[in-house]
């Protein structure tokens, strides 16, 4: 059978054996929980609690009236002890409520035990009774964003343009990324909610089809995934060949349908809408519990970690935590690293707060984050092989350099996704990536 695939794209060593047989275990959340407002891609939340205010696990605690935004739930009961800017994962700083925690988990009343029969067919009865928008305003109201890394509030995919109708729903369980073996194994452990979630999802849009995506290293997701779908003929495997960046959507879509998205296009232009495999899982759980996205599965890994694991997190509890969870560290790590190490978020303290968007939190000793200095690019062609948005990446680079805005347009560098390849196969190690972003920001302030 020919595996699934896109033009482009690397290989590095997948790293993964490291947690991908290690079964998911809960985190014991801290007494200072920490939740910052800022948790997606759109507006960020305001506070609805004050301080001294009792919550819920599960309580709306911030919100916002903005369309491209996502509310917050505190992922513990207790009492709220502070409102204050703390630094955030994904860089700077962010409004935070501060909840001390009473240990008790005493959950908001809205949230009810998982009471669906899972039998096939209740399932489907289940499915075809409930009306979509009841499922986009269930996931809105529990504050689901992509559970992938990019955070981007699901209702508002729920909700595409009538002039673009979604005939296909792509659950992406590719985890290209080095190291990061949460998502394989949410497949493992949680297959019927994912296939209930995509079937939620699938019912939301309209779509006809479902498209369950999976790396070819993880033959026993692939195997799991077909057992449990079988009986939902609207729902297919599609196994991919393992390559980075094949996780990324522009790609997966490419190697699934065959449509390729536009320049400057989101996936709703041909037809379709990517999901992460857990925000699928989020989804069954939001529309047959009321449960918010208050915990996730985050894969704690890097060759400096005593025990690399993976662990079912709430969020709002800190980095140190995660890593002394894991048994601390071998040696002193020289990086640390939010998401994986290809397009993950370098960080500069562990006192940073877990939020819905981290897959995973690496730790690197020197001889895995430090190379040798940049050279000069020799023209060789490798980076242009590997670019998988079949972009230029040695001429944007330059132009960088040279602050060249209207070549830098022409060459479409705003249609980089800063995936890595192209510095991850250069010979010289030019840091293409770094060239680009600024780049970026040259075009967009031109």
């Amino acid at each position: 059978m020919r595996l699934k695939t896109f033009k482009g794209g690397i290989h590095p060593n997948d790293s993964k054996e490291l947690t991908k047989n290690v079964p998911v275990v809960p985190h014991i959340p801290t007494e200072t929980i920490i939740i910052p407002m800022r948790q997606h891609i759109g507006a960020p939340c305001e506070p609805v609690v004050q301080i001294g205010d009792e919550v819920l696990m599960g309580q709306k605690i911030g919100d916002s009236e903005a369309f491209v935004s996502a509310p917050v739930h505190s992922s513990v009961s207790g009492t709220v002890v502070d409102i204050k800017m703390y630094p955030h994962p994904g860089g700077g700083e962010s409004k935070c409520v501060v909840i001390q925690n009473d240990f008790n988990d005493t959950l908001y009343p809205d949230i009810k035990p998982w009471n669906l029969d899972v039998s096939s067919k209740n399932i489907k009865n289940f499915v075809a009774n409930i009306q979509s928008k009841e499922i986009v305003d269930k996931v809105r109201e529990a504050g689901i964003v992509g559970m992938g890394g990019a955070a981007f509030p699901l209702h508002v995919k729920l909700t595409p343009p009538k002039d673009n109708p979604i005939d296909t729903v792509i659950l992406n369980g590719a985890e290209c990324e080095p190291y990061l073996t949460s998502d394989h194994r949410a497949m493992l452990e949680n297959p019927l909610q994912i296939v209930i979630g995509s079937l939620l999802i699938k019912k939301a849009v309209g779509a006809s089809r479902i498209v369950i995506a999976i790396e070819n290293n993880k033959p026993d997701a692939i195997k799991v995934l077909q057992e449990v779908s079988s009986d939902f003929e609207e729902v297919e495997i599609g196994i991919l060949k393992t390559k980075y960046p094949q996780g990324s959507e522009k790609q997966i879509i490419n190697a699934v349908t065959g449509r390729q998205v536009p320049s400057g296009g989101l996936p709703s232009a041909v037809g379709v809408l990517v999901s992460n495999v857990d925000t699928a899982s989020s989804v069954a759980k939001a529309v047959v519990m009321n449960l918010p996205l208050i915990e996730r599965n985050v894969t704690v890994s890097g060759d400096a970690v005593m025990n690399p694991s993976n662990f079912k997190v709430r969020t709002g509890v800190t980095f140190a935590s995660l890593f002394e969870a894991a048994g601390g560290f071998k040696v002193e790590p020289k990086k640390i690293i939010m998401g994986g190490p290809m397009m993950g978020i370098p960080q500069v303290t562990l006192n940073v707060p877990v939020i819905k968007g981290v897959s995973g939190v690496l730790a690197f000793s020197e001889p895995e984050t430090f190379g040798k200095e940049e050279g000069i690019c020799i023209k060789c062609g490798k980076c242009v092989d590997a670019c998988p948005m079949r972009l230029m990446p040695n001429a944007l680079s330059m132009f960088a350099e040279n602050s060249d805005v209207e070549k830098l347009k022409k060459y479409h560098v705003l249609d980089c996704m800063e995936c890595g390849s192209c510095s991850f196969i250069c010979p010289q190690r030019r840091f293409m990536v770094q060239h680009i972003k600024k780049a970026k920001a040259l075009v967009k302030n031109s």
